[in-house]
């Protein structure tokens, strides 16, 4: 298997006041009429930035960790590590402001953040996440799954938050560093990885309701054991219909954490009711499927069809429910990325013309769904088996993410 092709350079917006939509012959606004002709009339600016980024990407600076956990101790936490219960012993940080852009990349010791209690992010939520894996392979060797996936959908999730954009290059290289000096965390039993979170906090100190001049992006890493310790089981799922994640125009497509506080309440609510998770309707009519908490959902039908929710703004475009379509696609599957009613789910459950149904997201990958329930009605058998199209599809992801198959679309990145 080779490594990923070299991701195209993606010019991140505040990286020395370049925006990743500006053309790059085209000056920044903040520019005085002069500087703007004589910056139109050549590429210097442009050229400057780009080797900023490469000075960037190439200096990480390496503090290592005084307080590194010894051997004996990590091992044992590997035997059983969970999910977000323990972390490595490092963390990756960079700062930026208006005047200096990206800056001062390191990796240093694991350790608590130092906040002003007027924080931007403290009082506004202005911040955003990321979260992707670190795999090891049989032959050793540590790989992680479409970063630059990942890297353009926290550009995004950036853009929407006002904070500044990270460059696709630089996202991946603080993964690569990271994974580096902790590549004894990465787990080699089956179905285990290195959960890696990347995320950006404003960190100006002011009570002003507008967007920060200072941030900070940071890379923490846990290792994860398999999302289903006895094996993949089907899961029961609660409609909710009294909670909306979010609203036409809002922050449903960024990764922020609003997003996923405001479904902790329904989420409650469905472990009351006995299910695993809750499924929300979108926040107009109250009758299309959107996703899950923290993942997106597919329906199969009778003639091997697969239906999933379209993209409607208020949706987070999973990079596994991407992943998912193209394999699917692969196949000669018909996939349809359209408006789905809760009550086509239920009626084809009853009918038969639905005959399985699956959430995805980084965390399970890959997770059957047995039952729809809400207020007075239960759609499904809380004891039906996974279908068969959900397991191949799992497995055929998994497959390529472990190394124990070709990867066709060049989705992996050799970090160690």
């Amino acid at each position: 298997m080779s490594a990923r092709r070299r991701p195209r350079t993606a010019p991140a917006n505040q990286l020395n006041s370049i925006s990743t939509t500006q053309d790059p012959k085209t000056p920044p606004a903040t520019c005085a009429p002069d500087d703007a002709y004589a910056l139109n009339r050549s590429t210097d600016f442009f050229e400057h930035a780009m080797s900023t980024l490469a000075d960037i990407t190439s200096s990480f600076r390496t503090k290592p960790s005084e307080k590194a956990r010894a051997a004996a101790d990590r091992e044992a936490i590997l035997a059983d590590p969970g999910f977000g219960k323990h972390f490595t012993d490092h963390m990756v940080s960079i700062d930026w402001t208006t005047e200096r852009g990206w800056h001062d990349a390191e990796v240093r010791a694991y350790g608590p953040l130092l906040l002003d209690p007027a924080a931007s992010v403290l009082h506004y939520a202005q911040e955003i996440f990321e979260g992707l894996k670190a795999y090891r392979h049989a032959d050793g060797s540590i790989w992680t799954f479409r970063p630059q996936a990942n890297a353009e959908r926290m550009q995004r999730s950036a853009r929407r938050l006002a904070l500044p954009e990270l460059p696709t290059e630089l996202f991946v290289e603080s993964i690569r560093q990271l994974v580096n000096a902790d590549a004894a965390w990465v787990p080699s039993a089956p179905e285990t990885s290195l959960y890696l979170r990347p995320f950006t906090i404003a960190n100006e100190s002011f009570l002003g309701v507008r967007s920060a001049q200072r941030a900070a992006y940071y890379v923490i890493a846990s290792p994860a054991g398999p999302y289903f310790a006895k094996g993949v089981a089907p899961v029961s799922i609660w409609l909710s219909t009294e909670y909306a994640r979010a609203a036409k125009g809002g922050t449903g497509a960024a990764k922020c954490g609003g997003n996923y506080a405001a479904s902790l309440l329904p989420q409650k609510e469905a472990y009351d009711n006995g299910c695993a998770q809750v499924l929300f309707l979108d926040p107009l009519e109250g009758k299309y499927l959107e996703e899950l908490g923290g993942m997106n959902v597919f329906l199969v039908k009778k003639d091997g069809t697969l239906v999933t929710p379209e993209l409607s703004g208020s949706i987070l475009e999973g990079v596994t429910r991407a992943s998912i379509i193209q394999l699917a696609r692969d196949r000669g599957i018909t996939v349809e990325e359209r408006k789905v009613t809760a009550q086509e789910w239920r009626d084809g459950m009853a009918s038969g013309d639905v005959v399985e149904a699956f959430a995805c997201g980084t965390a399970a990958v890959v997770t059957p769904i047995a039952a729809l329930k809400g207020p007075g009605f239960v759609a499904g058998d809380e004891n039906a088996p996974a279908g068969k199209l959900t397991m191949s599809l799992r497995q055929e992801l998994t497959d390529i993410q472990y190394g124990r198959r070709a990867d066709p679309h060049g989705w992996m990145t050799r970090l160690v």
